[in-house]
């Protein structure tokens, strides 16, 4: 009993540990102010990239500018967190593991 339980352990490492990967390799895009910010972030709430609209630059309205770039990496960090959760948690059946969010 004891080798099947830490057999099965060992492929749920083996799972999450894949997981964790996939979702460092994938991109979640959002953008703010009708695409006038766009920022790209992986499945581990990193930002990868911030795009400005040469237009939004040049506007001299600086705190809306602030206002769309936060709007933009909350909207990317949110989308991150749905798909790294969705990911997990179809690998655990929904079972919370301390440090896998």
């Amino acid at each position: 009993m004891n080798r099947n339980i830490l057999r099965q352990a060992q492929e749920l490492q083996a799972r999450l540990a894949k997981a964790q990967e996939e979702l460092a390799n994938a991109t979640i895009e959002a953008s703010a102010g009708g695409g006038a910010v766009t920022v790209v972030a992986d499945g581990q709430q990193k930002i990868r990239s911030v795009k400005i609209s040469p237009d939004v630059a040049k506007a001299e309205d600086v705190e809306m500018l602030q206002d769309l770039v936060m709007a933009a990496v909350n909207e990317a960090l949110r989308k991150s967190q749905e798909l790294a959760s969705g990911r997990l948690n179809a690998i655990t059946g929904g079972l919370k593991i301390p440090g896998l969010g």
